[in-house]
C-alpha cells in the first residue's frame, strides 16, 4: 500500500494506493531500482512483507540518491508517502540514518540528509 498526501494548489490530497509486487517492480524499475528475481512460491510465502519493506527502502535510498541532499522535513514527507504512514516513514528515517551511504549534517533546526557513495 502506498499513500500519498499534501495539497494540490490549495485542496488537501489523502490517497491511498493498493500495490502488488509487479507494481512495486514497474515503479521500481521506472526509478532505475534494479529488479530482484522472483523467488519459488514456497519462499516467497515465507517472507512477503520482506520484499515489499526491500522494495520500498530500495526506492527510499534512490530518491535521496537522486536528489543528493535533502531536509529532514521534506525527506520525511517524502518518505511518509513513500511507506504509507507517519511511524513507516519514521522508521525508514531511522533506517536512512543509519545507512552507510547517508551523512545527515544539522542546520539550524533541521537536519540535512546526504547521500554520499
Amino acid at each position: 500500500m502506498l499513500r500519498i498526501r499534501g495539497t494540490v494548489g490549495d485542496l488537501p490530497v489523502d490517497l491511498t494506493v493498493e500495490m502488488d509486487e509487479s507494481d512495486w517492480a514497474r515503479l521500481g524499475a521506472q526509478l532505475g531500482v534494479p529488479v530482484q528475481e522472483s523467488q519459488p512460491v514456497s519462499e516467497s510465502a515465507a517472507r512477503p512483507v520482506a520484499s515489499r519493506n526491500d522494495a520500498v527502502w530500495d526506492i527510499a535510498q534512490d530518491l535521496l540518491r537522486k536528489a543528493g541532499q535533502m531536509s529532514g522535513p521534506d525527506l520525511l514527507g517524502q518518505l511518509e508517502g513513500l511507506a504509507g504512514s507517519t511511524a513507516a516513514g519514521k522508521r525508514l528515517m531511522v533506517r536512512m540514518r543509519h545507512s552507510a551511504n547517508v551523512k545527515v549534517e544539522s542546520h539550524g533546526d533541521a537536519p540535512v540528509y546526504h547521500w554520499i557513495e
